[in-house]
């Protein structure tokens, strides 16, 4: 099985299982990590905000304009975070790692 690495807001390191085709948030949700995802997905909120571990980053697609503008709503944004809807899961992100972001953002 695939999986990904999430970072709680504790530090402690949680071990996902992954399917390919679903969205980091689902995944993250799934396995029932503090995550809101309000908007379910749609990029109109920015309550999935995560920070993706720098050695992840030049291998996931640049971010659409979209979501630069929710991120530009959410708090604590630094140079790393994506929105976890938009990061499809593919083989090709076995073992991506991804920190939640503060509460609030």
């Amino acid at each position: 099985m695939s999986y990904i690495v999430v970072v709680d807001r504790e530090g402690q390191e949680h071990r996902l299982d992954a399917l390919n085709g679903w969205r980091i948030m689902e995944i993250i949700r799934d396995h029932e990590l503090p995550i809101k995802g309000e908007c379910g997905g749609c990029c109109s909120c920015a309550t999935c905000h995560v920070y993706v571990d720098d050695d992840w980053r030049a291998r996931l697609p640049q971010r659409e304009d979209e979501e630069d503008e929710m991120l530009d709503e959410a708090f604590g944004v630094e140079d790393n975070s994506r929105l976890s809807c938009q990061i499809l899961f593919s083989e090709d992100l076995e073992g991506l790692r991804v920190y939640l972001a503060p509460e609030g953002a």
